[in-house]
């Protein structure tokens, strides 16, 4: 009468083994999908749930295959690792001829470690030779588009714009010069200095100017003191000279003698000069009232109107 009862009996056994089975899965997995929706992760070394962090990756040029501890990610840059745990990854970017992009990342928990200025450079960069002639320095002129060369073995000066094209000779050095220690262009690229430990020499790159010159190199000597530094004042006239002894400014013309600004306690060892502001910053090493001599950084501010500055020249030279 009940035999059908027994033939259901074992299906009703494993319906409800199966019943109690989900339901442990679900209690006992409930944990971790909570933990996994709030961000948080099982460490198995540490039998805990940890918060996560992740990594952000941008690269310039995208498309950079990701390894992660030397295992390749599926997304390529830019790209986000998610649900990492807290601690250092080796991170490795590559891309086809570029050269391999390698660091170590530290991942905090809960937070977003950015590499997003990532520059993947050529394996084959952009090299061009650009002077046509030899020399021993140069000087590139951004906002004119030029590079200026000086082959002190040759005495030439040489000019190209800055691809290297249009490359000519503008100018001579002085035959007797001897070993040039610097030098520089004007402003209006109308002339440059070279200098050595007593000398200043003023060559002309361009014949139209406002000032009178002589028809050979202006010669600016300084026996007596050691040439350290030389900068073009604002009106591309004066020179602004750091000797051993002094700050000095000289006019690049002739038989000009120099108006000692200040006189130095010791030897310039920095110094520079703030063209648009016609402001001189230099060290020197003055006596303190405690009796020790320190090292300190001081600022000349140079008169912005040539004619005050040529009173003051008259005045130094009159005294």
């Amino acid at each position: 009468m009940f035999s059908w009862l027994k033939k259901d009996y074992p299906i009703q056994k494993a319906r409800s083994f199966l019943f109690y089975l989900s339901l442990f899965i679900f209690f006992g997995g409930l944990p971790f999908i909570l933990s996994f929706a709030l961000g948080y992760k099982f460490n198995a070394q540490t039998l805990k749930f940890v918060k996560t962090g992740l990594i952000y990756i941008k690269t310039q040029p995208e498309g950079a295959r990701i390894y992660l501890d030397g295992k390749l990610i599926p997304d390529k840059s830019p790209a986000s690792i998610q649900e990492l745990l807290p601690g250092v990854y080796k991170i490795t970017l590559l891309l086809p001829k570029y050269y391999p992009w390698k660091s170590e990342v530290d991942v905090e928990a809960g937070k977003v470690s950015r590499i997003d200025k990532v520059i993947l450079f050529p394996l084959r960069p952009d090299l061009q030779q650009l002077n046509q002639e030899g020399f021993s320095s140069f000087r590139v002129d951004i906002e004119k588009g030029a590079i200026c060369y000086l082959d002190q073995e040759n005495k030439i000066v040489y000019r190209s714009n800055l691809d290297g094209s249009n490359f000519e000779d503008i100018a001579s050095l002085p035959e007797k010069f001897g070993q040039i220690n610097g030098w520089d262009v004007s402003a209006d690229r109308s002339k440059l200095f070279v200098f050595n430990a007593h000398q200043i020499s003023v060559i002309l790159l361009d014949s139209r100017d406002d000032y009178t010159y002589s028809d050979s190199f202006v010669y600016l000597d300084y026996p007596q003191e050691k040439i350290i530094k030389i900068f073009w004042h604002s009106d591309n006239y004066h020179l602004i000279v750091l000797t051993n002894r002094h700050v000095a400014v000289i006019e690049s013309r002739p038989q000009a003698k120099p108006v000692n600004l200040v006189e130095l306690s010791k030897e310039p060892t920095e110094a520079s000069y703030d063209n648009k502001r016609q402001v001189l910053y230099f060290s020197d090493s003055q006596r303190s009232p405690d009796g020790f001599s320190y090292n300190n950084l001081y600022k000349l501010e140079l008169s912005p109107e040539f004619f005050l500055l040529e009173r003051l020249m008259k005045k130094k030279i009159n005294e």
